[in-house]
């Protein structure tokens, strides 16, 4: 496993991040064996937010309490706050969850604008305070769109952006890598299994491994999900032939438009499960059925007929979707799944 600088924050990391985001749906136990377990594998930047409900507690109670030196680990965590007061409240809060006296990188989570100094809502301002105050290290970004990203990434105001990266990616987000890297600009790279739609880890760390400046976050809850990656510290997957074609294959399939299930578009104004209806069809062929064909998948796929078209998903999709199209295709598929028309 190479290790890696991120930008111009200058922290150097092994590539392979852990992400925070699913210790939130098990207990406190579990999550702390699992932390420490990916410390003591090698693992040493681990990203999590204040929106991830008790993840930065978890995080806290792992690493926190005397288990690590804390200059040993990198700490992200972000803030979906729009205003001063609500920055300052979230910073004190993540600092008081991570039992620590700094965040290595503080990020603005889920950006709709790029904030910069004069614009008027003293949000960077706020950044520079916390960093002048030594509260935090380093100043990063997370966004779903490009040109966000793009943005970002050209300003000189921030030194990460998190942005979902994977074997998926177009040729416009290789792009945004490349930009970042022209600029000393570190990518922490989300949803490198797109949401559950990729499953071979070995091609996932491949086509990351190709990219200098870049560390990848993966989203991990259980126990032999850490191992997986645990495993890639010694031995490394490498871009070959093999994974090449593989990843090709995954492309055609997979490239256009299908849901990534980040439930940004959520709540549905009449209840439907966007998240996950929107990419039944995708989960029919990638994962086994049997689940999705249950009584209760059943009832949620039929609240799509409730759809009324109302748009009120449609700006909040980062990837701009026409959600209720997209949402009627599944169900229309789901339907040929269950009458028996379509192998799955």
């Amino acid at each position: 496993m190479k290790n890696i600088t991120l930008g111009k924050t200058n922290i150097t990391v092994p590539q392979n991040g852990f992400g925070a985001l699913p210790i939130q749906r098990v207990d406190l136990e579990t999550a702390v064996g699992i932390l420490r377990k990916a410390y003591d594998g090698g693992m040493r930047f681990f990203d999590t937010a204040r929106a991830y409900s008790d993840s930065e507690v978890k995080l806290g109670e792992a690493f926190g309490t005397g288990y690590v030196n804390r200059e040993d680990i990198i700490i992200a965590t972000k803030t979906t706050s729009k205003n001063p007061e609500d920055f300052k409240k979230d910073l004190e809060t993540s600092l008081k969850n991570l039992k620590t006296d700094h965040i290595d990188i503080y990020q603005f989570h889920l950006m709709g604008q790029c904030y910069k100094p004069g614009d008027g809502t003293g949000m960077y301002e706020c950044m520079l305070e916390a960093k002048r105050e030594g509260k935090i290290r380093h100043i990063g970004g997370t966004a779903h769109k490009i040109g966000i990203a793009r943005e970002l990434a050209e300003s000189g105001l921030y030194e990460t952006v998190q942005y979902p990266i994977s074997y998926l990616a177009d040729d416009q987000e290789i792009d945004f890598i490349r930009l970042c890297q022209k600029n000393n600009v570190g990518v922490i790279c989300m949803k490198g299994m797109a949401g559950g739609l990729i499953t071979n880890s070995k091609a996932a760390m491949a086509f990351v491994s190709q990219f200098d400046g870049t560390v990848p976050i993966w989203g991990i809850q259980r126990e032999s999900e850490l191992d997986e990656w645990l495993s890639y510290m010694k031995d490394t997957p490498e871009m070959d032939d093999e994974i090449r074609a593989f990843i090709e294959s995954e492309r055609k399939e997979l490239m256009g438009e299908f849901c990534r299930g980040c439930g940004y578009c959520m709540p549905c104004t009449v209840g439907i499960q966007i998240n996950q209806c929107n990419r039944m069809s995708l989960m029919l062929r990638r994962a086994p059925s049997a689940g999705w064909l249950s009584e209760n998948w059943q009832a949620e796929m039929a609240k799509i007929e409730n759809c009324i078209s109302c748009g009120a998903c449609l700006p909040k999709c980062p990837y701009e979707l026409d959600i209720p199209s997209l949402l009627r295709k599944n169900l229309e598929d789901y339907r040929e799944v269950l009458k028996g028309n379509r192998v799955v």
